[in-house]
């Protein structure tokens, strides 16, 4: 977890790397300056509505009830209501890192001028984030435009009405987590609920981890790469500089294979097989997509996701709530990982042909005795055909609800979701090519394998460490457990250095 405390002076304080450090456990203090401007914004809007008129959500029901108004008396426990009949989701919850993703993102849209909440509110969410407490906040299930049903489920924790995640993972209540952190559950004053149920947050928060893997996959995936192109010695003529003319990411995935595999003076072969020759298209777009996902969550973090949105001493009603920007750049990230996904399991079938390595059939190093690694390339197209079966669009397929009045949603929440289980695909597809290298490096460690620059045997060295030195058949399943988990805690992220 990282240590410290991000001091922010301004909304654009919270950006993606500040959320992303407040994910690992970085704490937040609100500079008094800013906190003396939400304070002002919070009197303007109180005077707004102290004018008269109805105000949506406010004065007045929301969704296909906005004709029907509020009582006055009723208008004090009003705001902190709206979160309990929307409060309808279930597990799984948002993990911890998640969880605190989503709080950075909420605080740092609450800070806006034009939301109009007290300094108050967002001490509080800043006070559970220094607590380091989880709010039960379901991960999926959130057929509503925005993210009305998460954000319920957020803001009851808030006011000590909902339930947090214990250290096991299990549900206690809210108020207990709450005073026993020293907290005291907040309550929720004039238009604080409506603005709290609005924007998407919690799907910001997915895509700024999102990016952070997606980043750190791309670099694993050209590490085993590149030493499957100099395991077998495949030509270098489709790395060369000239071919990324026009295209800045591919020129860099280009630039960096070269590096790692080094020149091949004796190719065994005239041209290699396509998913060789690919690995640099099929990197580059992946970080193309992940760039515009980048750009996608600066929007969401800038952009006016309250309604209503007081400006000018208006109150407007927006479309802050809509999350398709974000749905669908989480999608074409989605697709670029399974992508990357599908072209490693072909380039792991391929180190099964003798014909391709130079070495023995299935990596066996006795065939018809041992079976080899042929049933690790049946895991990674097993993991690949269920990602594929689940691969439609989740940014597609609005359906009415609230009678209609609210029929437009993003399911950015779920598109994050989905992008993140085909990241986990490709990480196991990963980690399936890597134990496969490592029975190949041992099977050719006569001629000193493995191949290719002095950084990439050493970066090897540090996955190979892991793994027994023998190549009799074993539990493969155990290796790539191992694999796995090294790859979760960064093994080679460092080497596609990228900048979001």
């Amino acid at each position: 977890m990282t240590s410290g405390t991000l001091l922010v002076t301004a909304p654009g304080d919270l950006d993606a790397a500040a959320v992303l450090a407040v994910a690992d456990g970085a704490g937040v203090r609100l500079a008094p300056d800013l906190l003396d401007r939400v304070a002002r914004s919070r009197a303007d809007t109180l005077s707004a509505l102290a004018a008269g008129g109805p105000v949506y959500g406010v004065t007045t029901g929301m969704g296909s009830q906005a004709d029907l108004g509020v009582g006055t008396a009723d208008q004090t426990t009003y705001q902190g209501d709206l979160m309990l009949a929307r409060a309808v989701g279930t597990a799984p919850w948002l993990h911890h890192r998640a969880a605190r993703a989503a709080m950075a993102t909420r605080l740092r849209t609450l800070l806006d001028p034009e939301v109009g909440i007290s300094p108050e509110l967002v001490q509080a969410l800043a006070g559970v984030l220094d607590a380091d407490l989880v709010p039960a906040v379901p991960a999926g299930g959130n057929g509503a435009a925005g993210e009305i049903i998460p954000l319920a489920h957020l803001g009851g924790f808030l006011a000590g009405r909902g339930e947090g995640l214990d250290a096991s993972g299990g549900t206690c209540a809210a108020d207990a987590v709450l005073t026993g952190a020293g907290l005291t559950p907040y309550v929720f004053g004039p238009k604080e609920g409506v603005a709290f149920l609005q924007g998407v947050p919690v799907a910001t928060g997915q895509a700024v981890l999102l990016a952070e893997h997606g980043r750190r996959l791309a670099g694993q995936q050209l590490a085993v790469a590149a030493a499957e192109i100099a395991l077998v010695r495949a030509p270098r003529s489709p790395y060369a500089a000239a071919l990324a003319r026009g295209d800045h990411a591919l020129g860099r995935v280009l630039t960096t294979l070269r590096d790692l595999v080094g020149d091949e003076p004796a190719p065994r072969m005239l041209q290699a097989p396509v998913s060789f020759r690919v690995v640099g298209p099929a990197l580059a777009h992946l970080l193309r997509s992940l760039a515009g996902l980048d750009e996608a969550v600066e929007r969401a973090l800038a952009g006016v996701s309250t309604s209503p949105a007081l400006v000018d001493g208006r109150f407007l009603g927006t479309a802050g709530f809509d999350g398709f920007d974000l749905a669908a750049s989480a999608d074409a990230v989605r697709v670029a990982l399974l992508h990357v996904a599908e072209v490693g399991t072909a380039r792991l079938h391929r180190l099964l042909d003798p014909r391709v390595t130079g070495l023995s059939r299935q990596l066996s190093p006795q065939p018809g005795r041992h079976a080899g690694l042929v049933a690790v390339h049946k895991l990674a197209v097993g993991l690949l055909h269920e990602a594929r079966r689940q691969s439609a669009p989740a940014s597609l397929g609005a359906s009415e609800t609230s009678l209609g009045q609210e029929d437009v949603q993003s399911f950015a929440l779920e598109a994050a979701g989905a992008a993140h289980a085909a990241a986990a695909v490709l990480r196991d597809v990963t980690a399936c090519e890597l134990v496969a290298l490592h029975q190949a490096a041992m099977l050719d460690a006569v001629d000193g394998p493995p191949r290719g620059s002095e950084t990439l045997r050493t970066v090897l060295h540090k996955a190979f460490a892991a793994l027994p030195e023998e190549t009799a058949d074993r539990s493969f399943g155990r290796e790539v457990s191992v694999v796995r988990e090294l790859l979760g805690v960064g093994w080679a992220h460092e080497l596609l250095v990228t900048t979001p």
